[in-house]
């Protein structure tokens, strides 16, 4: 038996977290019935359905490496009819999912997969996976403001900071919603522009904005190996 948000993730539905916020807005179905627990146990005789549709598990894994664009929503669609992630990944059939989220305006590094523990495994606070961010700023960085982003501005430390001028590279082990802009807000620092260049050892390499690849198994195993098991 397997508790009803892995059995969404591992069939590439959407992440656990995905899959938990589909169940509590009733968009779930076990034998024809709304499911709202989310300790709700499925077996292999199970009918899953998400929205009318029947959800069968895909045995071959799909990873994907997109250089996102600003002014791109980091979803599977959207009901306000903007463009998502998804509508850049042609000729792609498997039902993939983003693993984690890079804001409406924020460019970069962004993995999709139907993988849900791998997803789990990326962007879970306890891996200690490292994103770094490249951020332009309005204005130069006091000492004081260094310092105090040093010591986290309210959240928890980053791994690491340079900065050049107006210009920042910063690295994370968390992912909070827009966390980079707050730490820097949060001392009165405003990002013009920001950009995610790596997560762990996977980089964006040569690849352009708007363009994917595929990630290769050597990177994908390279990056489960990385930090500390959730």
């Amino acid at each position: 038996m397997t508790r009803i948000n892995k059995f969404l993730a591992d069939c590439g539905v959407a992440s656990r977290r995905g899959a938990e916020e589909l169940i509590r807005f009733c968009k779930v179905k076990v034998n024809g019935k709304v499911v709202t627990n989310l300790s709700t146990q499925i077996t292999d005789f199970d009918r899953v359905e998400v929205d009318g549709k029947q959800i069968t598990c895909q045995p071959e894994k799909v990873y994907i490496l997109l250089n996102k664009p600003a002014g791109v929503v980091t979803t599977c669609s959207d009901p306000f009819g903007r463009k998502t992630v998804l509508d850049l990944l042609k000729g792609v059939d498997a039902r993939i999912f983003p693993v984690g989220r890079l804001d409406f305006a924020t460019e970069g590094l962004l993995i999709l997969t139907n993988d849900g523990e791998f997803a789990y495994k990326v962007t879970h606070p306890s891996s200690e996976i490292a994103k770094t961010y490249v951020a332009a700023l309005d204005k130069e960085p006091t000492g004081q403001q260094l310092g105090e982003l040093r010591a986290g501005a309210g959240f928890n430390p980053p791994k690491s900071l340079k900065v050049s001028g107006t210009v920042a590279e910063i690295t994370i082990c968390e992912g909070k919603n827009r966390q980079v802009r707050k730490m820097f807000e949060a001392v009165g620092l405003c990002v013009v522009h920001l950009r995610r260049i790596s997560i762990g050892s996977l980089t964006l390499g040569d690849l352009k904005t708007g363009e994917w690849k595929y990630i290769s198994e050597q990177e994908i195993i390279s990056l489960r190996d990385e930090g500390v098991a959730p």
